[in-house]
C-alpha cells in the first residue's frame, strides 16, 4: 500500500501544474484579448464625434415663404426637408419602416448581434465588404457622423456610436431624427417632406400603401424611385406589406388590399413657379440680412403679402394679354432649330419642361414632325398635334412656317394622364409685360409679374426696369395744381402752343394731332390733351411737379424739363402702381412692402414689418384727383374699363412712338399698374397705346379680384369751394430734345 500511494502523488502533482498552466494561459490570453479589444475599441473611437452635439442637433431644413392666407408660395434649400416631430410620423409609417429596417428596435440596445452575425457569415462566404445588419440607430450614426463607405472599420465606428445614441436618448428620439435625416431620393430628405413631395400631402394623412412606399425607400432611393422605376418601386412597398403582415401589424386584408392597388404619385408642385420674381425680390432681401447660410438651411419661415389667387390671376392676365398682342401683329417666324446643333429630337430638353404642366399655360414645345395640315410637338412627357385651325391666325400654312426641330410657343389646351396633350401655336416675339398689384390699407404687394417667362429672363421688369410714364405721369401734375387751388371744372386753353427752352422753342401737339379748344381741367386728363397738362406744369414749374411726385414715392432720378410732365420720365411699374395708391388712401402713402413677418424655425420673430404711412396730399386733394381719374374710366381714354360696374379710376399711357403702354387703376381697395413693351425700348407697333395693349390685361386681372368681393366706395367728393392754398409759380428751363408722350 505505501508503494501505491508513493507512485499516485506525482501524477497529481503534474495535473496540477498543467491545470495551473492551462489556467494562467487563459487568463493571459483573455488579459490580452481584453487589451486588444480595448486598444482596437479605442482606436476606433478616438476621432469619434461628440454624442452630445445631438442634443443640439437640428438638420438642415427648408425656409418657407407664406402668402397671406398662409399657403405655401415659395422655399429656399440646399436640401429639400420639413423637421417634423414624433407625433408627425403616423403609426402606419412607423411600423411599416420598423419591419422592414429593424423589427427589434424598440428591444435592442442600439445593436443587433445576431443581424450582424448572419450578415458576416453571408460576407465570409461572398468574400465581400460588410454591409447589412445595421439597426436604425447605426444607421443614424452613419448618416448624421460617418462615411458612407462600407468597411470593417466604419463599421465598428458605427456600432460604438450607436450604443452612445441610445445611452442618451430615448427610441422616440432616435425614430425622429433617423426620420428627419434619411435621404429618400430626388433631392428629398426625411419621411414629412417625401411624403409632400411623392403625394402632396403631410405624413400624418399616408394610408398604408403610401406608408410602405416610403418604407422601402431608405435601402436605395434610386433604385426603388417611383417615379424613375415604379415596377421596382411596386415590389419593394409589396415586401413592405408582407413584412408587416408578417410581424403582425396588419391583417391579411389590409395587406390584399393594399398589395393590389397600384402606386399613384401626385408629384409636388415647386411653388416657385407661381411668382418667381417676387419670390427673388425676397430671396435677395433675406440673403442681405440673415446671410445666405441662414436663408438657405436655417429653416425660416417667410410670411408676405402676396395672394396666391391674385397672382395666378395675374399671370394668366399678363400671358393672354401678350398672346393677343402677338396675334395681333401677325406670324413673325425666326424660330431656333435644335437640329442646327448636335442636339437630337429624341434627347432635346427645354428649361419649360422642368416643373409639370398646367392647363392654360404657356411654354416652349419641340416641333417633332410637319405635315399638310398639321403638325406634332412634344414638351417634356407630352405630345399634341397642331392642326390648321390650332394656327389659324397666321393666315399661313403649317408646312410653310414650321419644320422638324423649330422650338415654338404654345398654349396648353388640355392635358391627358397618358401623356396627349392639345395646343394651339402661338408666338413669343420678346414682348414683355409687368403688373403690380397692391393691398391699399396695408400696402402689402397681392401679385407682381416681372416678365413673360423667369426661365429666360430673370430680369423683373416690375421692379427694375425704368420706363417712360407717357400720360400715366400727368396725375402728379394736376395733383399739383389742385393742391395749390385749381378746380376740376376750371378752364384751360387746349390750342397750339410753343414753350422757350435754352436751347431754343419746344412745340409739342396732342396724340390726335387736334386741339379742342377751351376745356375743363376735369376733361382735359380724362382725354389725356398734352397741351393742358405742359400749360399747367410751365405755370407751376415743374420743379413743383416733380417735388409732388416724390410726395407719392417716385424715387427714380426725375430731370427739371418740361416734357416729364406728359411722361418723358422714367419709372418703374412699382413705383407708379404704389404713387396712385395715394389717391383712394385719402392722401396717406403706404410704403409697399413684401413680407409681414420672419421667424426662425422654434417660431420666433425675428422681424415684424409694420406699414410705413406718412401724408403725401390732403385728403381733399385726393378725393377730387380720385373723381377726375374715374372720370377717365367713366367717358375718357379708358372708357372699356366702364363695363365693369365696380368703383374704378386710373389712367392711360402712351409714349412717342408706342414704345410703352402704361395703365395704372385702382378700386377702393386695390390699386393695379400694368405696362407692356420690349427690353430694348422699340415701338410695339401702330396704335398699341396704353387703352389698346395695357388696360385689357388690367381689366382681366381686375375682373377676378374684385369678383365675389365687396369693392367698397371711394369717398365723397368735397366741397369744391376755391383751396386757402396759394399757387407758387417757377417756370425753368425746359429739356431741348425730351421725348414727347401721350
Amino acid at each position: 500500500m505505501p508503494y501505491v500511494f508513493q507512485e499516485q502523488a506525482p501524477v497529481e502533482a503534474t495535473n496540477r501544474k498543467m491545470v495551473s498552466r492551462v489556467l494562467i494561459g487563459l487568463l493571459v490570453f483573455a488579459s490580452a484579448l481584453a487589451g486588444a479589444t480595448g486598444g482596437l475599441l479605442l482606436v476606433y473611437s478616438t476621432d469619434l464625434p461628440q454624442i452630445q452635439q445631438l442634443e443640439h442637433y437640428r438638420p438642415s431644413s427648408i425656409t418657407e415663404l407664406y402668402d397671406d392666407q398662409g399657403r405655401i408660395i415659395g422655399s429656399f434649400a440646399l436640401q429639400r426637408r420639413v423637421v417634423a416631430a414624433y407625433e408627425d410620423y403616423p403609426p402606419v409609417l412607423r411600423e411599416a419602416l420598423i419591419s422592414i429596417e429593424d423589427k427589434n428596435f424598440y428591444r435592442h440596445s442600439g445593436i443587433n448581434f445576431w443581424r450582424i452575425a448572419g450578415a458576416a457569415y453571408r460576407d465570409i462566404q461572398s468574400r465581400g465588404k460588410v454591409q447589412g445588419a445595421s439597426t436604425l440607430t447605426m444607421q443614424l450614426a452613419r448618416n448624421l457622423f460617418l462615411s458612407p463607405d462600407r468597411s470593417f472599420h466604419r463599421k465598428i465606428q458605427e456600432a460604438l456610436l450607436a450604443v452612445q445614441i441610445e445611452r442618451r436618448f430615448t427610441k422616440p428620439q432616435i425614430f425622429t431624427l433617423y426620420a428627419n435625416q434619411i435621404y429618400l431620393g430626388h433631392g428629398v430628405y426625411g419621411f414629412e417632406a417625401a411624403s409632400q413631395f411623392y403625394f402632396s400631402k403631410p405624413a400624418k394623412d399616408l394610408s398604408l400603401d403610401q406608408a410602405a412606399m416610403l418604407a422601402g425607400l431608405p435601402k436605395s432611393p434610386s433604385y426603388y424611385s417611383p417615379i424613375a422605376h415604379p415596377e421596382r418601386a411596386l415590389k419593394r412597398r409589396n415586401l413592405v406589406i408582407n413584412s408587416m403582415l408578417e410581424d403582425g401589424r396588419i391583417t391579411a386584408q389590409q395587406a390584399t388590399a393594399s398589395r393590389n392597388l397600384p402606386i399613384e404619385l401626385k408629384l409636388q408642385h415647386d411653388p416657385n413657379p407661381l411668382a418667381p420674381h417676387f419670390v427673388e425680390e425676397i430671396r435677395h432681401y433675406l440673403e442681405n440680412k440673415y446671410g445666405s447660410d441662414q436663408v438657405h438651411q436655417g429653416g425660416l419661415r417667410v410670411y408676405t403679402s402676396l395672394d396666391m389667387d391674385l397672382q395666378r390671376a395675374a399671370n394668366r392676365a399678363v400671358l393672354e394679354g401678350l398672346a393677343a398682342y402677338e396675334r395681333r401683329h401677325g406670324w413673325k417666324g425666326h424660330l431656333e432649330n435644335v437640329l442646327t446643333t448636335e442636339t437630337t429630337l429624341a434627347n432635346f430638353q427645354h428649361p419649360d419642361w422642368d416643373e409639370e404642366p398646367e392647363v392654360s399655360s404657356y411654354l416652349h414645345a419641340l416641333v417633332k414632325s410637319v405635315s399638310p395640315g398639321s403638325a406634332t410637338v412634344r414638351f417634356g412627357r407630352y405630345t399634341s398635334p397642331i392642326t390648321s385651325a390650332d394656327a389659324s391666325w397666321t393666315r399661313r400654312r403649317l408646312q410653310d412656317i414650321l419644320k422638324p426641330g423649330d422650338i415654338v410657343y404654345v398654349k396648353i389646351l388640355s392635358l391627358s394622364p397618358e401623356g396627349k396633350a392639345r395646343v394651339t401655336l402661338e408666338q413669343d416675339s420678346g414682348a414683355q409685360g409687368a403688373l403690380v398689384a397692391i393691398d391699399n390699407p396695408s400696402g402689402g404687394i397681392k401679385a407682381m409679374v416681372g416678365g413673360r417667362d423667369f426661365n429666360e429672363s430673370k430680369f423683373n421688369r416690375a421692379t427694375q426696369a425704368e420706363r417712360q410714364a407717357g400720360s400715366s405721369f400727368k396725375p402728379y401734375v394736376y395733383t399739383a395744381a389742385i393742391d395749390r387751388g385749381a378746380k376740376p371744372d376750371d378752364t384751360i386753353l387746349d390750342a397750339p402752343a410753343t414753350f422757350q427752352t435754352s436751347s431754343g422753342p419746344y412745340i409739342p401737339h396732342n396724340y390726335d394731332e387736334k386741339f379742342e379748344g377751351t376745356i375743363t381741367l376735369r376733361r382735359a386728363l380724362a382725354q389725356s390733351r398734352n397741351i393742358p397738362a405742359l400749360k399747367l406744369a410751365d405755370t407751376l414749374g415743374i420743379k413743383t411737379v416733380i417735388e409732388y411726385a416724390h410726395r407719392f414715392g417716385i424715387t427714380s432720378n426725375l430731370r427739371p424739363y418740361l416734357p416729364v410732365a406728359i411722361g418723358a420720365a422714367e419709372v418703374t411699374p412699382l413705383e407708379q402702381t404704389s404713387g396712385y395708391s395715394v389717391f383712394p388712401n385719402d392722401g396717406v402713402r403706404i410704403a409697399p412692402r413684401y413680407i409681414t413677418k420672419v421667424t426662425d424655425y422654434q417660431g420666433r420673430v425675428l422681424e415684424e414689418d409694420f406699414p410705413d404711412v406718412k401724408d403725401a396730399i390732403s385728403a381733399r386733394t385726393a378725393r377730387i384727383m380720385t373723381s377726375m381719374l374715374q372720370e377717365v374710366v367713366l367717358h375718357g381714354t379708358a372708357i372699356a374699363a366702364s363695363s365693369m360696374n365696380y368703383p374704378l379710376a386710373g389712367k392711360t399711357g402712351t409714349t412717342n412712338d408706342f414704345t410703352d403702354a402704361w395703365f395704372v387703376g385702382f378700386s377702393p381697395l386695390l390699386t393695379c399698374g400694368v405696362w407692356i413693351g420690349y427690353d430694348e425700348k422699340k415701338s410695339l407697333g401702330a396704335k398699341e397705346t396704353g387703352a389698346h395693349a395695357a388696360l385689357p390685361i388690367w381689366m382681366d386681372f381686375m375682373k377676378v379680384a374684385l369678383a365675389g368681393k365687396d369693392p367698397g366706395a371711394f369717398q365723397p367728393l368735397p366741397d369744391l369751394a376755391p383751396n386757402p392754398v396759394a399757387a407758387t409759380v417757377d417756370t425753368p428751363d425746359a429739356a431741348p430734345a425730351a421725348e414727347e408722350a401721350h
